[in-house]
């Protein structure tokens, strides 16, 4: 028999198990005490998941770390903060031909060349720098002296910013040196190729240019060449004539004789056929000069240049050098200058007309227009054909070297890149696209004079 305390306090005999009441209290604090054991349970089993996966990517992340340690071919050695080695790479073991037991925990200045030492040693003492060094050292290996290295330091640093070592990578010098040879070596060699491919581009274009002039110095050469003819005949008669009459021939010898050669009719032809000798040089004279202005000139050197009588003279010279022909139609203003090269100016013109020339070849009457007129500051020259245009995508490729739509052995794919550089060598630019009623336009724009 047990006893109870009742609601009063005081002593209630003769009960063996408590109200129902009170059962239930304690049923459910046993309940909720086993919930929370759940609770707590399966907190530990998340945590220990978790934990598990975090150590396991940490193993992950720390065997990528270690690996990409091990595959760098450059020495790579860790210090503490007294200047001690704590990890070293399999490239640095190598180096020093030791275990990395037997490196770890040693000083690194005992490893580097007593000249040396006072930079390493400055280094492994630096305060909050982020300045990385770079110097030329040689280390104490176990088979004596190394070779001169290349060596990069830079200061570790703990999350909260404070020191706590040192790091060092480093390659041989000769290494580097056969490096920069070899770069050095295939950049010189594009430094040719390229100086040769715009030799080429010079060479292609002087041919255009020399064909044009062929062509433009034909009609003149053939006149000239023409009336000397006639003149050196009619010194022929003139010579037979003026014999007779010195050698004393009666009059009516000298009548007959002047009629037989016409001498009047010579005479009066004379005076024309000298005239279109003479107009016929001095248009072999103005060509000359045309192609003297067209020389390059010294570095530095610039002129005024008359743009009207570049744009006439490069597409005469540039159509005459094509088959077929072409209407080209001119709408200049009046007194355009820029000051430069006159042959550069020259050239990006002749490459223009050219693409224009061979971009207009297929339609039914081929049609190129030229304006020039001044913009502010500037003269736009706008050279325009009624070819197909450009297919798309095509616009964004046109000025880049080697690209050309024109088949094997037509185009370098050098003109209009060396034409868009000359534009921006000047402080003008060169666009091109396509027409609203159908081909192409190429806009050169350039400072005025």
């Amino acid at each position: 028999m047990t006893n109870d305390v009742g609601a009063d306090g005081s002593i209630v005999k003769g009960g063996d198990r408590a109200p129902p009441g009170l059962d239930g209290e304690r049923e459910a604090v046993w309940i909720e005490v086993i919930r929370k054991m759940d609770e707590v349970y399966a907190d530990l089993l998340r945590y220990e998941t978790d934990l598990e996966q975090k150590n396991a990517a940490l193993e992950e992340a720390q065997a990528f770390i270690s690996s990409v340690i091990e595959s760098v071919s450059d020495i790579l050695i860790a210090c503490g903060r007294d200047g001690s080695i704590l990890q070293v790479n399999p490239a640095a073991v190598y180096l020093f031909g030791r275990p990395a037991e037997a490196l770890t925990g040693r000083p690194l200045v005992e490893l580097i060349d007593a000249p040396d030492r006072v930079r390493v040693d400055a280094l492994l003492k630096a305060g909050l720098s982020s300045d990385v060094m770079t110097f030329e050292i040689r280390f104490v290996t176990a088979s004596g002296i190394s070779d001169l290295y290349a060596v990069n330091g830079a200061t570790r640093y703990d999350p909260a910013g404070a020191r706590v070592g040192t790091v060092l990578t480093g390659r041989p010098i000769g290494e580097l040196r056969r490096a920069y040879e070899a770069l050095h070596a295939a950049h010189s060699e594009l430094q040719r190729a390229q100086r040769q491919l715009v030799e080429q581009e010079k060479m292609a274009s002087l041919g255009r240019l020399v064909a044009g002039v062929a062509h433009e110095l034909n009609n003149p050469i053939s006149f000239v060449y023409g009336n000397i003819h006639t003149l050196e005949r009619y010194r022929q008669r003139l010579g037979t004539y003026l014999g007779a009459i010195h050698g004393g021939a009666d009059a009516a010898e000298i009548d007959a004789l002047r009629h037989e050669l016409r001498i009047d009719a010579l005479l009066d032809d004379s005076g024309s056929l000298i005239e279109g000798t003479l107009e016929g040089a001095m248009r072999v004279s103005d060509i000359v000069k045309n192609l003297r202005r067209l020389s390059f000139l010294k570095a530095g050197e610039a002129q005024q240049v008359d743009i009207e009588r570049v744009i006439r003279t490069a597409a005469r010279w540039a159509s005459r050098a094509k088959a077929g022909r072409v209407e080209i139609v001119f709408h200049i203003e009046k007194d355009l200058s820029v000051v430069g090269n006159e042959g550069q100016f020259h050239q990006i013109i002749v490459n223009l007309v050219d693409n224009a020339l061979d971009a207009s070849r297929g339609a039914t009457e081929p049609l190129i227009e030229i304006r020039a007129s001044r913009r502010g500051g500037e003269v736009a020259i706008a050279i325009a054909d009624n070819g197909p245009g450009f297919a798309e995508g095509l616009i964004d490729k046109i000025f880049e070297p080697f690209f050309t739509t024109k088949p094997v052995g037509e185009g370098t794919g050098l003109g209009l890149w060396i034409s868009y550089g000359i534009a921006r060598e000047y402080g003008g630019a060169l666009a091109a696209a396509n027409r609203s009623g159908g081909g192409a336009v190429f806009t050169l724009t350039l400072p005025a004079g």
